[in-house]
């Protein structure tokens, strides 16, 4: 199967079909869709292509106005064995019809959910209607999505409705919902955790029995067959290659991003196969010491680039599976060994392209920006589930739940947003204890795994300055590190690095977003950060200043640099929007690969 074109290439079933493409559509601005019993037969005013979201070119609408409630109908033909029908990102609130009938209801932008269609699936021709309800409400989850009218500062075009694939597959009631694979690099196993649909499981119920396949460069590598008898029950699988008991385990790393296939199968007591998925891992082990981040326990320097991941054709969605293999392409060729996904979850094939490429990756959730338990109960449901669904990826190093204090105003002072900020730490850790977590990417820190700091400071002789360790500082005995993490000194116009009442514990610490040079190829540019530069020369003047001031300081452990493309009205891309070089990007990877 091919899993570069399959919406979840962590959990593949082989009979499945992809729904994108023609839907009707409507706006319901007067929301009569309800009264008027839409759900039973949409009166369209519109065809759109799904699943690119009217505000877009792609969608053959291109409205970008904000309406509140639009509605989506599509129909299919199936067979009336049950299919399981799958959204893979609709925003916001959505209620789904099969033939007239209620399946349900979603709250949440950006993870996966999914319906099982038996009861009211027919032979033959079947009809899928939506309802979504979207706002301009700072209290779900935004990330760049603007709230005002127009544009602004670093915000963009909303999103509304189905923005990701939509897809069918055929499975049975009880199945293996989702599979959670842990690598233990040190141990050469791979723990795999398998959790049915049915969750109730117990000892008056069915037993069912498990059994696994691992395979590397088509060689059987590992086999187990057991006895299923609670959900999520949990099994070892040796990751050695025969032969090679001391170092057959095939790692993965940015140069070597090994990738073994996995296939697991449910069956009865009677023997019966009942389901049957198609799944990978990756061998890699994250880890922190000494104030290092440890890639398969070697120092790991980080080269990320900030990746916004917007197209001018279709928004946040990506106009095909090309377009996300080109933007890593782009990467790879410029020098760097990571991104760090702002304010946003991609589509799940660029974290398998990731996968593949050996690209490490930072997986950042979209902002509220406001706080109230409104935003804290959005935000905690949504977060948990796309650590969840992202949680098998071998290229994601790095959760980063919180971005630059949004969503969490008077972190610096107040216990309220302080304590919300380490029970979404907790709740991290208490299902990925294995990778690091960053609680307010950028400055003014709580609990961290990671102290990471933004600072568009344009000159590199000042930059230099405010943190190195033998500048100003030496004669009493300190270094700028130590003023920096001891707030002492304020970076980046006036933060802190931690929020009262927090110390730094000896984390790692990463300039996880700098630069932004402003700089256009169409003369004057919008927004970006310090003084917008007039040509290329002037660019990599200061693109090598500020990078050199960062890499010769011994204790910064990596960087982020802002950005990938241009977004909209945003000029500090190194490509255009339409991903065409600004700059020589030879120079870009000799700048990057000083420091390795």
């Amino acid at each position: 199967m091919n899993r570069r074109e399959h919406p979840r290439p962590q959990l593949m079933r082989s009979n499945w079909q992809i729904l994108d493409g023609k839907w009707d559509f409507a706006f319901d601005d007067e929301n009569q869709g309800l009264l008027n019993h839409w759900y039973q037969n949409l009166p369209a005013t519109h065809q759109i292509n799904v699943p690119f979201t009217y505000e877009t070119q792609l969608s053959g609408i291109n409205d970008p106005s904000h309406h509140k409630i639009v509605w989506y109908q599509r129909s299919f033909e199936a067979s009336a064995e049950n299919h399981v029908l799958y959204f893979e990102g609709v925003d916001f609130e959505t209620q789904v019809w099969l033939n007239g009938h209620l399946l349900g209801t979603h709250k949440g932008g950006y993870e996966r959910f999914s319906f099982d269609l038996e009861s009211y699936l027919t032979d033959g021709t079947n009809t899928i209607i939506l309802r979504v309800e979207d706002s301009l409400s700072c209290e779900q989850p935004r990330g760049k999505q603007r709230w005002l009218k127009d544009n602004f500062g670093c915000w963009y075009v909303q999103t509304t409705g189905i923005w990701k694939s939509v897809w069918l597959e055929r499975a049975p009631l009880q199945r293996l919902k989702d599979l959670k694979l842990t690598p233990d690099l040190d141990q050469d196993l791979l723990k795999v955790e398998v959790n049915l649909q049915d969750a109730t499981v117990m000892p008056d119920t069915p037993n069912y029995f498990v059994e696994a396949e691992a395979h590397f460069d088509g060689q059987l590598i590992s086999y187990h067959k057991g006895l299923l008898v609670h959900n999520f029950s949990s099994f070892t699988m040796d990751t050695r290659a025969k032969g090679n008991a001391d170092s057959g385990t095939h790692r993965w790393t940015p140069h070597t991003p090994n990738l073994y296939d996995l296939t697991v199968r449910l069956y009865d007591t009677e023997g019966t196969l009942l389901d049957e998925v198609f799944s990978y891992f990756g061998m890699r082990k994250i880890s922190i010491e000494n104030g290092m981040v440890l890639l398969n326990d070697r120092q790991l320097y980080q080269r990320l680039i900030l990746d916004q991941g917007y197209w001018p054709e279709s928004g946040i969605t990506p106009p095909s599976v090309d377009a996300l293999a080109e933007d890593i392409a782009h990467i790879k060729e410029m020098g760097y060994n990571g991104l760090r996904k702002h304010q946003k979850i991609e589509d799940e094939r660029f974290l398998y392209l990731c996968d593949e490429a050996g690209m490490l990756v930072w997986s950042e959730m979209p902002s509220t920006y406001v706080f109230n338990d409104n935003a804290i109960g959005q935000f905690t449901d949504e977060w948990l589930q796309i650590v969840k669904q992202q949680y098998n990826h071998p290229s994601i190093i790095t959760w980063v739940p919180f971005n630059e204090s949004w969503g969490i105003k008077g972190i610096n002072h107040y216990q309220r947003p302080q304590a919300f900020t380490e029970g979404i730490y907790h709740l991290t850790k208490a299902i990925d204890p294995n990778r690091p977590v960053i609680t307010n990417d950028g400055w003014v820190h709580t609990i961290s795994d990671i102290l990471t700091l933004h600072d568009y400071e344009e000159a590199g002789a000042a930059f230099a300055k405010r943190y190195s360790d033998h500048q100003d500082f030496a004669v009493e005995g300190h270094s700028n590190k130590e003023y920096i993490v001891d707030n002492k000194i304020q970076f980046n116009d006036g933060w802190f690095a931690f929020a009262k009442g927090y110390e730094y514990q000896g984390q790692p610490i990463i300039i996880s977003e700098f630069g932004g040079i402003a700089f256009t190829l169409e003369g004057e540019g919008q927004w970006g950060y310090g003084n917008q530069v007039k040509n290329e020369a002037e660019f990599m003047a200061r693109f090598e200043k500020i990078h050199a001031a960062i890499q010769d300081i011994p204790y910064i452990t990596g960087y982020c640099y802002t950005q990938l493309t241009d977004v909209e009205q945003e000029v500090n891309g190194l490509l255009t929007p339409d991903r065409k070089a600004k700059v020589n990007l030879d120079d870009v990877r000799r700048i990057n690969e000083r420091r390795v």
